[in-house]
């Protein structure tokens, strides 16, 4: 519900970060008639989101077991999440699910490998254009989407289903009263609610006064527009590279992991790594050419998890630290913070991502 305090406006809920996890979240928020406001810096969707590469990875993060259950569930949620998105918004949304090839790295053990499984075919067959190094690939039954297509089709469908969204809006500060969230203060003006949940992303730690403990990674990557579109059908990954085919011919290759602070600039010899990496996996690639690179920030945590739930103070809560794994996430967090955010028993254990593991930051 919409409401006045006097002559100031207030909303049920603000989201500080109009990404794709905060517009996600905006639209669940919705579901249970709860007035939103979402403020972000610049224009919405266009930070990690809109650099991702969007694997649906359902085997989640290796290197952080705690998440395995989470990112699952999630997967699972995508056609789902997918087809509602598309109904509200009346876009489409370049779901694929062709499953990925996985080339292991030397001395890997692919029994190592979560949902690993032999291909379906020879990959001769499969991917004709592929250059087959040793050892030979692996089928993972995972699912890609288009970052880009998937934002712009959850904006307008947060805008249709009544949620205010505001761009060049840069949260500052929690604002509070009594010890408890009042609102927010951005860097033009402030705002009124009496819940705020924090999805700034790579920028959430620097809302005060709790310093989250997130940090920009960066990522660079390129893409292409293929020769032809039945170049490649599935997502492959290497150690080197991994390459994402979209429906309409463009192919996207990527990605660095750099600790380099705020800095998303492309850097020349980089991108031309990438484009050599490419082609040599796949080498009509020659014969394309490269539409565009970029670089985005991924918003790293200490331990690779990412921070949900509630803070030490009442009526504020986060969203953020998903590194490599937004898009991933997006259908669960939403759902899972939303229920949170409304005074609801989640339906996920979210202990592992409780920003209290990082007590001595956001006391």
């Amino acid at each position: 519900m919409l409401f006045y305090n006097g002559s100031v406006k207030s909303w049920d809920v603000i989201i500080a970060g109009g990404g794709i996890i905060g517009l996600s979240l905006a639209l669940e928020l919705r579901k249970r008639s709860a007035s939103v406001l979402v403020l972000e810096k610049g224009e919405p969707g266009r930070e990690a989101s809109w650099a991702a590469g969007g694997m649906i990875a359902n085997c989640g993060d290796q290197s952080a077991p705690a998440l395995k259950p989470f990112a699952d569930a999630s997967a699972a949620m995508y056609p789902e999440f997918v087809a509602e998105i598309e109904d509200a918004s009346g876009l489409k949304v370049d779901l694929r699910s062709n499953g990925t090839l996985l080339f292991p790295a030397l001395g890997e053990n692919t029994d190592d490998i979560p949902g690993a499984g032999p291909l379906p075919a020879p990959l001769a067959q499969l991917e004709p254009g592929l250059v087959a190094d040793n050892p030979s690939p692996v089928f993972l039954k995972e699912r890609s989407v288009c970052p880009r297509a998937l934002v712009e089709a959850v904006l307008n469908a947060a805008r249709h289903r009544g949620v205010e969204v505001r761009h060049g809006e840069h949260v500052i500060s929690l604002n509070l009263a009594h010890g408890k969230a009042s609102g927010v203060t951005t860097t033009k003006t402030s705002y009124s609610a009496l819940r705020v949940v924090n999805c700034a992303g790579a920028w959430s730690g620097t809302i005060a006064p709790h310093e989250f403990p997130t940090r920009p990674v960066k990522g660079q990557m390129l893409c292409f527009v293929t020769p032809r579109r039945d170049l490649l059908q599935h997502v492959v990954r290497s150690a080197e590279i991994y390459l994402i085919p979209r429906s309409d011919g463009r192919l996207l290759a990527g990605a660095t992991v750099e600790e380099v602070g705020f800095d998303k600039r492309t850097v020349p010899d980089t991108i031309q790594a990438l484009e050599r990496a490419a082609i040599r996996i796949l080498p009509e690639l020659k014969d394309g050419r490269i539409l565009e690179a970029w670089a985005g920030l991924r918003p790293g945590t200490p331990d690779a998890l990412p921070i949900l739930g509630p803070t030490p103070t009442p009526g504020y809560f986060v969203a953020t630290g998903h590194f490599r794994d937004g898009i991933l996430l997006t259908p669960i967090t939403a759902r899972v913070m939303a229920q949170v955010v409304s005074g609801e028993n989640p339906q996920e254990n979210l202990q592992s991502f409780s920003a209290a593991r990082f007590a001595a930051c956001v006391a």
